[in-house]
Parts: structure tokens; sequence; C-alpha cells
């Protein structure tokens, strides 16, 4: 996999990001939503496929991106295709602040250190090129406001962001209602990104150890999940409760 493009988890994480105050959006369920990003950009890549609600390798040949790559390997290791809750519910530590550090590297964002009041030391991340955010919020954009279906890495993207809560950080506010709710509904634009998201979703609402409704069956229950996931009722998918995902990197 060249590095022309950027992958999924640097856009989640660049769409995340409050270029004000350096911090990222709903930090905790951002860490599932990323370890799912990997999951759909290994399927763009043709090295993953889904099995059902299970995520299979059928390439195991390396993609060249060192984070995908190591994801890859587990997954190769786990011998039998595994189901994408159970991948994406189990511990990502560190997941988060590896896709900072990358986009530092690549001269994306800037570490600002800092210190929360006045004595724990903290990092927050300023975004250097604000024209590639504003890129890929305008795809978002773009697929919300015309109603035509957008390509699968579009679609995938606001499945994700749906799923880790950024509806309202992106669109915020009464006047971001219908916004929120196209966002939710282009869901259903590409397979692998909805059963990712829906995954996510049964992570932080707890239920990964029962089975997954298909999609079609979960949409006719009020969005994604079937679990009440539309707004206002709908709203935000809960936090994970999970010690370890706790953590923030840049609060």
């Amino acid at each position: 996999m060249g590095r022309s493009r950027r992958t999924l988890p640097e856009e989640l994480l660049l769409l995340a990001l409050d270029p004000a105050t350096g911090t990222t959006a709903q930090p905790q369920s951002l860490d599932l939503g990323l370890a799912g990003a990997q999951l759909v950009e290994l399927a763009l890549a043709g090295r993953i496929a889904p099995d059902g609600d299970r995520i299979a390798v059928v390439v195991p040949r390396p993609t060249g991106d060192p984070t995908l790559d190591c994801a890859l390997e587990l997954l190769r290791r786990r011998g039998a295709p595994v189901r994408a809750v159970h991948w994406i519910g189990g511990p990502r530590l560190g997941l988060r602040q590896t896709y900072l550090s990358h986009l530092e590297r690549c001269g994306m964002v800037h570490a600002v250190a800092g210190q929360m009041c006045g004595v724990l030391p903290t990092t927050r991340y300023q975004a250097t090129d604000t024209e590639i955010s504003r890129e890929i919020r305008a795809r978002l954009d773009s697929a919300i406001r015309t109603g035509v279906p957008p390509d699968p890495r579009t679609a995938a993207l606001a499945a994700l962001a749906h799923a880790v809560g950024l509806g309202k950080h992106l669109y915020p506010g009464n006047e971001g209602r219908s916004s929120r709710s196209r966002l939710r509904d282009l869901i259903r634009h590409d397979p692998m990104g909805g059963l990712v998201a829906h995954a996510v979703m049964d992570v932080q609402n707890g239920v990964a150890a029962q089975p997954r409704r298909s999609p079609a069956s979960a949409g006719r229950q009020g969005g994604p999940g079937g679990r009440g996931a539309a707004e206002p009722a709908r709203g935000v998918p809960a936090q994970p409760r999970r010690g370890s995902m706790a953590r923030a990197v840049a609060h």
C-alpha cells in the first residue's frame, strides 16, 4: 500500500481533532474507532474480508504501513476468523498516541506541551495544515448534502464517525440535527464499514457477547445497532467503561 493516500485511522483522528483546543473529541470511543478503522483499511487493501460477523485474513501480504501490518499480523496469528466485536473490544493501549505521533512525523500536526492545574503534564496536538482536515470534512459534507452515494472510503469514514459519536462534534446543535441524521444513514453504503461501525457501538453498549444481527434487520429498528442509536433518543453511543480505554492521550 502506498503512502499517497491517508489511511482511514488517520482521517478519523484528524476529524476528531479540535483545531481550537488541540484535544480529541470522544477520546474513549475514538480508541475503539481507530481499531475499527484499521479493519476497514485492511479490507480496502484486499487483506481481510468479512465472514458473517467475523473478519478473515485473505491475503497476509504486508501493506507497507507498519501500524496496519502489525494489526494484520495479529489477525493472521489468530488462525481463524475473529468476531469484529472481539477484535475491536480487545486492548488497544497506545493506538491513538501511535497515530498522533505518526501525524506529527508527517507534519500534519505538532505537539504542544502544557500542564493541567499547573502540575500534571499534558500534550495537545495542533493541526499544521488545516486544508487537509477541511478536505476530509468536505467529503462528508458533500455526501450529506447531495445525497449521492459516496465512495466506500467516505462511507466507511462516515459510519465510523457516527459510531464513535463525532456527529455532535462535526454538526453541533439543533441546526446540525438533520446532518447528524444523514451522517448516520451513510452507514448503509459500505458493508464492511457498517459491520465495523456496528461492532464499535456494540462494544460501547456492552453487548459484544451477543450474536450480531444482520445490518439490514438492525437498520429496520431505528439506526445503527438497532439499540436506539438515532436522535434524540438515538443519541451519541455510551462511552466504554474499560479502564484501559479511559486514559486520554490528547487531553
